[in-house]
């Protein structure tokens, strides 16, 4: 006999879990409670803890987030939805909005009670965000708001007041882009396809079209040649040619027999020719017929010969997936709260920063200029002498303005402790001074998901353990800020570094590369990348069954590639090991505390108008 359990919570947990899956059609569905972020993968769903006290938003946010949850399992394709996803950070964001908000309307039209239930969830959810205290539409994501919109006129619901709040800030902007495109809302809900080509014409209604990506519906090229050979041969003048020979074959039998003769002779040699060409082809030497696909790309652009054993378990992650919004603020507490002695000192080195970009920031103007704007402080030698010209003046382009800079921070093991911890709090103030002076900023780090190698490092041990198989971890790179989001909304992102387990191994090169590729492809003008290490490439299963330098050499290949194409300004601090030896433009500090400084001083640097004084800058070696 089942001992009953002692927790009050367990019947609603049981309860709230057999009506999931009645609601998502899934009998197979595992569902469980856990402090880990909620979500569903594969036949899988974690819902939000309830505890035994059993509080009234407790038992709303679980309800709230079961309901969600099961209507996308239900209603939702998750290779349909990649299939038309965008690649762009900002189009990509409005599109899961768009489609969250059409699986909980569909829901909502078919059992009405999930509807009140979600309201919970979305209200909390707010409310933890701040949605109700924003006034301006600056302030508030669009995407958020596109999602509350969808939700809102598919459903005629009101909604939550932080929720209300966020969209009514963006609702005149999204209706007035888009609101053709809107009236066909009702017509797309319950078909995803459908749905998912109307949210890539909202994107682009919404000024996001050139971060679309290619249109998967588009036929390929070689669709297109088959489809004109059909149509040729479907072709009824090409029909009607070949009657009106055939007519003519009719009245003139003799000519007809003599075409016909020779008509044979010509497919006999055709086929003759046909048969020597196959002859050739098979006597070509393996790996060169004609009809041999082409090779793979390489793993690197830098490197070609550098190779990888299992890319399919390798993660790029938002640093909100990887712990919860409540985990988060206590982890970013945290830090602050470590940290607390150095904030003055980081603080001084922030304003000065600030002032001196500031300073190349207020407006300086060239005069005497033929055209221009006319320069109203010299007219009064007009006045004095008829015959004088007018002066005007023109403003001075500013060096930075359009600039963007990311910072790469590495989330090794040898990172742990005081090192993560400066690297994480002068991120976080230099990208909010960088903020306040135009500059856009983004934060990336790299770990791997396991020590000594992950799911790849198993299957090259069930594979027999082929030679120098590559690289054999699986990677983890994190997007604590991307460059378009505010700092005030990413701030807690960066307490997750002080998450115990999520440092691991390190594999610098391939990082390198990832981050090169994402600041390539912004549009700013110019583009600087910082790394933050404390040592060589390390990973043990890796560097066990492949050459020594394997990870190392590889690194150096990157940098040379990012150095070469010249696209990129790129420059590394080294925590306590020298990087000189690998970075042209390099700062070791022997001190982590002494980190603030010298991000200061080199971004500074790489402001300064005086290429005397940045070259001044850029030509430390260390750090005093």
């Amino acid at each position: 006999m089942t001992k009953p359990s002692d927790n009050p919570a367990d019947p609603f947990k049981k309860a709230l879990a057999n009506a999931t899956k009645v609601m998502a059609d899934d009998s197979e569905l595992t569902v469980s409670y856990s402090v880990d972020p909620a979500g569903i993968s594969g036949d899988a769903m974690r819902l939000p803890q309830v505890s035994r006290r059993m509080t009234r938003e407790e038992v709303l946010i679980a309800r709230g987030t079961a309901d969600a949850l099961a209507l996308r399992h239900k209603f939702h394709d998750d290779a349909l939805h990649a299939r038309y996803a965008p690649p762009g950070d900002m189009a990509r964001d409005l599109y899961e909005a768009m489609e969250t908000a059409r699986c909980e309307a569909v829901g909502a039209r078919d059992m009405p009670g999930t509807a009140t239930n979600i309201d919970a969830k979305i209200a909390q959810d707010a409310a933890r965000m701040g949605y109700e205290q924003i006034t301006n539409s600056a302030d508030a994501p669009l995407p958020a708001a596109a999602g509350y919109l969808i939700r809102h006129l598919a459903t005629g619901r009101d909604l939550p007041p932080g929720a209300q709040n966020v969209m009514d800030l963006w609702r005149g902007f999204i209706e007035e882009q888009a609101g053709g495109t809107l009236e066909n809302l009702q017509e797309t809900l319950a078909d995803q396809t459908a749905f998912a080509k109307f949210a890539r014409r909202i994107i682009e209604d919404l000024g996001y079209g050139d971060q679309l990506g290619d249109d998967p519906d588009s036929p390929d090229d070689d669709q297109e040649d088959e489809a004109e050979e059909t149509g040729e041969e479907d072709d009824p003048e090409s029909q009607g040619e070949d009657q009106s020979d055939e007519d003519e074959a009719d009245a003139d039998p003799e000519r007809s027999q003599d075409e016909q003769q020779d008509a044979q002779q010509a497919q006999v040699s055709l086929d003759e020719m046909a048969d020597q060409d196959m002859d050739d082809e098979t006597e070509l030497p393996e790996g060169e017929a004609p009809l041999d696909p082409p090779p793979p790309p390489p793993a690197s652009e830098a490197d070609p010969g550098y190779m990888i054993y299992d890319a399919s378990h390798d993660e790029e992650i938002r640093a909100e997936d990887l712990a919860d919004p409540v985990e988060l603020e206590r982890l970013r507490a945290y830090l602050d709260q470590q940290l607390d002695p150095l904030k003055g000192a980081v603080g001084r080195l922030a304003n000065k920063l600030q002032r001196r970009l500031q300073a190349q920031q207020s407006r300086s103007w060239e005069f005497d200029r033929e055209e221009g704007i006319l320069d109203a402080g010299r007219l009064a030698r007009v006045v004095a002498n008829p015959t004088t010209p007018l002066s005007f003046k023109v403003e001075k382009d500013t060096e930075f303005r359009d600039t963007v800079v990311t910072l790469l921070l590495d989330n090794s093991g040898s990172m742990r402790g005081r090192p993560i911890s400066i690297a994480a709090i002068c991120a976080d103030v230099l990208a909010r001074t960088l903020e306040r002076c135009s500059v856009k900023v983004e934060v990336l780090g790299f770990t791997t998901r396991a020590w000594k190698g992950g799911q790849s490092r198993e299957k090259w041990l069930a594979e027999g353990r082929p030679q120098l198989p590559g690289r054999l971890n699986d990677l983890r790179h994190i997007i604590y800020k991307s460059a378009d989001a505010p700092m005030r909304r990413t701030r807690d992102n960066l307490g997750l570094m002080m998450k115990e387990g999520l440092l691991k191994e390190n594999i610098d090169g391939e990082a390198l590369e990832w981050a090169h590729r994402r600041i390539v492809a912004r549009k700013e003008a110019r583009k600087i990348l910082m790394v933050i290490s404390d040592g060589a490439p390390v990973d043990d299963s890796t560097l066990s069954v492949n050459p020594a330098n394997y990870l190392e050499k590889h690194l150096r290949d990157v940098i040379a590639m990012v150095e070469r194409r010249k696209q990129v300004e790129l420059l590394a601090i080294g925590i306590g090991h020298d990087v000189t030896r690998y970075y042209e433009r390099a700062v070791t500090i022997t001190d982590a505390d002494q980190l603030a400084g010298a991000m200061t001083e080199q971004l500074a640097a790489l402001f300064d108008s005086d290429p005397r004084a940045r070259a001044r800058v850029m030509g430390i070696r260390r750090a005093s």
